[in-house]
């Protein structure tokens, strides 16, 4: 095979230790220089400097963990760097030990054959760092919030039952009382605010339970939890409108991002996050889509298709763009709402969540790549772009009524 990289080396990468393999292509069989440095800062400078002495332009190594990180961070600039998935880069089984592994990265290197994966600038990077902390953090606040409804299921308190937000204003005033001791329901129900008051005899109700101390004891430990991740979550979005201050093109990016329905302020910073600003690191959206595993996969065998299940992608985009999704669906006379519709009818709904995810991913990559706000094709797109076999169909069924249908195009 063609020798691309004439000068260039293979990372095999660990927590404390990196094995290194430097190819020196010349007529016959290239050389070989293998070292193992560890993965201290001053180390890895060792290592760069080790490298520039054979003159290496190109480096290439796995994505292992978080493990590339600090190699990535120390030889960025100074060498150009192929970050490689994994298993595209599988050796043959039974012969796998660090030194092997590094040669053969330092091989497909050396031919081409490697791809590399999309690693965003030192901002985005950033960006993308707090994105993920506001999702954990949303995640836990969720898990918190389910167990403290399983302490008052175990207490007897149907709260969630009358109320739809038993962690609304109302709500927490009932739990702050039936903490502090307070057993009668005619008197917590009266905490009830706004339209729940309308609610206070079948509040009275469910709250007449069997509370002991050990549940006012756990409920007080997992509201003081409840209230840290609000606090924090609250510190991460005062952080992320800060950089959109900061940075104008964010900002900008974030104005097209919320155009499209079901995509609010957090998950446009969670898109940008993961995508970048410039998309162009992506050819086409179809690219982005199965980067973000919402396309249909490839199984196919003997000319029969398989499965079309989606295969992996990113999980982080993947989530976001559902969740977009799931919002957008509840949406009015919108395009995407429609097009939920349309699927959910013929393949389910789970089916037609991952079509609108994709629709949306398709959607914010041009947007980002035309720098253009979203235009609404409205809910009576799909009945347009078939309008004559709409009609016929419309036609067909009121004929099976025992109708007579004569169609007359309305003169304006």
């Amino acid at each position: 095979m063609e020798v691309l990289y004439p000068r260039c080396c293979g990372l095999d990468v660990h927590k404390s230790s990196i094995t290194a393999c430097v190819l020196l292509a010349q007529a016959g069989k290239p050389l070989k220089h293998i070292r193992r440095f560890g993965s201290t800062t001053r180390e890895l400078l060792e290592l760069v400097a080790w490298l520039r002495e054979f003159g290496v332009e190109h480096v290439a190594m796995e994505s292992t963990g978080v493990y590339w990180k600090p190699v990535w961070n120390v030889m960025e600039g100074h060498f150009q760097i192929v970050l490689a998935n994994a298993q595209h880069i599988k050796a043959v089984p039974g012969r796998k030990t660090d030194t092997r592994d590094c040669q053969w990265i330092a091989e497909l290197l050396q031919h081409g054959l490697l791809r590399a994966s999309y690693i965003p600038s030192v901002m985005i990077r950033d960006l993308r760092d707090l994105t993920r902390a506001w999702t954990s953090l949303s995640q836990e606040h969720s898990r918190i919030a389910s167990r403290i409804q399983k302490v008052l299921e175990d207490a007897n308190i149907k709260l969630a039952s009358v109320a739809s937000n038993a962690l609304g204003k109302s709500g927490r005033a009932m739990l702050e009382a039936i903490i502090g001791g307070e057993e009668s329901p005619e008197r917590l129900a009266d905490l009830a605010l706004g339209h729940l008051r309308l609610k206070i005899p079948q509040l009275q109700t469910a709250l007449e339970g069997r509370v002991r101390d050990h549940h006012r004891f756990l409920l007080r430990s997992l509201l003081r939890q409840l209230q840290f991740l609000e606090t924090e979550i609250a510190l991460l979005d005062a952080r992320l409108e800060e950089i959109g201050r900061e940075h104008l093109d964010l900002a900008e990016a974030l104005d097209r991002w919320i155009t499209v329905p079901g995509v609010d302020r957090v998950a446009a910073w969670s898109f940008i996050a993961e995508m970048g600003i410039d998309v162009t690191q992506f050819p086409t959206a179809a690219h982005l889509a199965s980067w973000a595993g919402v396309c249909p996969g490839n199984n196919e065998s003997a000319g029969k298709r398989i499965s079309s299940k989606t295969r992996k992608g990113s999980p982080w985009l993947r989530r976001m763009a559902c969740q977009s999704a799931w919002a957008a669906a509840r949406t009015k006379n919108t395009y995407l709402s429609a097009q939920f519709k349309r699927l959910a009818a013929r393949r389910g709904r789970k089916c037609a969540i991952i079509a609108v995810a994709h629709s949306i991913l398709v959607i914010g990559y041009h947007l980002q790549r035309r720098r253009c706000t979203y235009a609404d094709l409205g809910s009576s797109y799909f009945d347009r772009l078939h309008a004559d076999g709409l009609k016929r169909y419309l036609v067909k069924r009121l004929e099976s009524l025992g109708h007579s249908v004569i169609l007359q195009p309305r003169t304006a």
